[in-house]
């Protein structure tokens, strides 16, 4: 299982970072979670055609985690791929189908089957040897955290979250668990994770987790990852990883 990170920032530009996207290669076939603002570039520079990306879990409707799902489909239908399965929280078919309809050319061209889901659900896609389990995320709106389970090892990814007992009972025995960490321990935050929000709970789950990746990184974190990943290594024993926009790490 290899996993990519296309976006790692958030609805703020910033240098070398795009917003939200994690493509996930399961075997041969790709599984995009998340596609925030900048990540459909980010496919030729990662050496993956974005014609292979037919299935996309969101991990919740903020702009900067789906804003290139739509040019992303009217991209593969210019490439002769026309079919999608999009996977996201309550509120993912209403809000896709007002946007789509925005785009009349595009309502016959394509077929995009949209498959809303509801914490506690497990369910296999279409065409991957996998499964995938999620849970609520404790954000300002619906927000579903992912684990996915492949031959090759299990993840778990948050998404936009604070520190939830939910999540890490989610990420027992997952090899990796990617985590946003949007901003210092110095700022106090809803919504959101800090370094010092997310010590305690780690350490309490140390020793069933097999490594942590910090991801969704505010400007106001910029000179402060180092500062992250040396905190958390107080409290947690498994490797602690800063994630980068095209980075690769293999499960």
């Amino acid at each position: 299982m290899e996993i990519t990170f296309l976006g790692t920032g958030v609805a703020i530009p910033q240098k070398d970072r795009v917003q939200s996207g994690i493509l996930v290669r399961l075997e041969e076939k790709p599984l995009l979670i998340d596609c925030g603002s900048g990540v459909l570039s980010r496919f030729p520079e990662a050496g993956v055609p974005h014609t292979e990306v037919d299935t996309v879990l969101l991990s919740h409707l903020h702009l900067d985690h789906v804003a290139d799902l739509h040019p992303l489909i009217k991209a593969n239908w210019l490439r002769g791929s026309t079919s999608m399965k999009v996977y996201g929280p309550e509120g993912t078919e209403d809000w896709f189908s007002k946007v789509l309809d925005a785009y009349e050319y595009l309502l016959e061209k394509v077929d995009v089957d949209v498959i809303e889901l509801f914490p506690g659900k497990e369910f296999t896609p279409e065409g991957f040897d996998c499964e995938i389990s999620c849970t609520a995320a404790k954000h300002s709106t619906p927000t579903l955290a992912y684990r996915v389970t492949g031959e090759d090892g299990e993840f778990v990814y948050s998404g936009d979250t604070e520190p939830s007992r939910e999540i890490m009972e989610l990420a027992v025995e997952a090899d990796l668990l990617i985590h946003e960490c949007s901003f210092p321990s110095s700022m106090k935050v809803t919504n959101h994770t800090t370094p010092r929000t997310l010590a305690d709970l780690l350490e309490e789950y140390n020793k069933e987790i097999g490594s942590v990746c910090l991801t969704h990184f505010y400007p106001e974190m910029r000179g402060h990852e180092r500062e992250a990943m040396n905190y958390l290594k107080g409290y947690f024993e498994g490797e602690v990883i800063l994630a980068e926009d095209l980075m690769r790490l293999e499960l």
